[in-house]
């Protein structure tokens, strides 16, 4: 039986990939379920089937000394530090998946961003950036086989991210959608089902290359992507245009930042992705029964008191 590691495992990506293992049975092979490990501090939910290794991951010790995994998926890791620590306690690994970011993208190269282009820091997303562009070199370093995985947006169940549950929570009060401009800016997003998906591609053929930015092959914009969550709930959106006067994150989930990433490659070993529209009304299904597991933030307020 398999063994797999993921880093986190109780929020968002992490969490749907636990149990996306947990319940996985590869059709490539006669190997059953994984045997899936968490590791986290223990403070919330764990997934139905996982093993929980109970530590902070700043302070992993010898907490993994006694285990031998076959795959480490690393979700939570953020910087260079992290990466360390994690690296440090494990035995020896057959495959290492690190989900970084497309944030190593500084924002000054052309568009749309491939992985052969040079990383630094993107002034957009700060610290951050940097942070997982040093945890991939130190990762790289150590583990010269491992997959980087570079997402855009991630979207779909169990996103405790208040984006598209901002957008159902305006259309469920029948609100009008404030708008940064006219709305053409443009959001790329991958459901994190693809996500699971294309770490199983990996996980099964061993692709020679390193990093592969994932995505959908197109982009939304503002406007379809409203359009979009409104939809799931059979509605019309009505769309009011703001003016660049205000602060688009006063009102706005989405920082103003317009960015591609070139996902060609991903494509070339999985060619279709989940339909945005089709992946929007799942994320919608799981949004109204779990709302209470969001971080949302006061964009109501920003509204009703600047905007209307």
């Amino acid at each position: 039986m398999r063994k797999i590691l993921i880093t986190g495992g109780t929020v968002f990506v992490s969490r749907y990939i636990a149990e996306h293992f947990v319940n996985f049975i590869p059709e490539y092979t006669n190997e059953e379920k994984a045997e899936v490990y968490v590791l986290n501090r223990g403070t919330r939910r764990q997934v139905s089937g996982v093993h929980l290794i109970c530590c902070d991951k700043n302070n992993i010790g010898d907490r993994l000394r006694n285990y031998h995994f076959d795959v480490v998926i690393a979700v939570n890791t953020y910087t260079k530090d992290e990466m360390k620590n994690l690296l440090d306690a494990l035995n020896t690994v057959k495959d290492f998946i690190f989900i970084s970011s497309s944030a190593v993208y500084p924002e000054t190269l052309p568009q749309p961003f491939k992985e052969e282009q040079p990383c630094g820091e993107n002034s957009i997303w700060g610290a951050y950036g940097i942070n997982k562009l040093e945890a991939e070199n130190y990762l790289l370093s150590q583990y010269p086989n491992a997959y980087i995985l570079r997402p855009p947006y991630l979207y779909g169940s169990m996103n405790n991210v208040y984006r598209e549950g901002f957008v159902f929570d305006c259309a469920v009060a029948e609100r009008p959608f404030y708008m940064p401009t006219d709305g053409s800016m443009k959001l790329q997003f991958f459901h994190v089902e693809d996500l699971c998906r294309f770490i199983d591609i990996i996980l099964r053929i061993h692709p020679k290359r390193n990093i592969f930015n994932v995505g959908n092959a197109e982009p939304e914009t503002i406007k379809s992507f409203v359009k979009a969550c409104y939809k799931a709930l059979g509605d019309k959106p009505q769309l009011i245009s703001v003016s660049d006067e205000h602060f688009q994150r006063s009102y706005f989930p989405f920082h103003n930042y317009s960015y591609v990433l070139d996902v060609s490659e991903m494509l070339e070993l999985m060619p279709e992705t989940i339909p945005f529209s089709k992946g929007i009304r799942e994320s919608y299904e799981w949004y109204r029964h779990n709302s209470n597991e969001v971080n949302k933030k006061p964009y109501f307020d920003y509204i009703d008191r600047y905007l209307k």
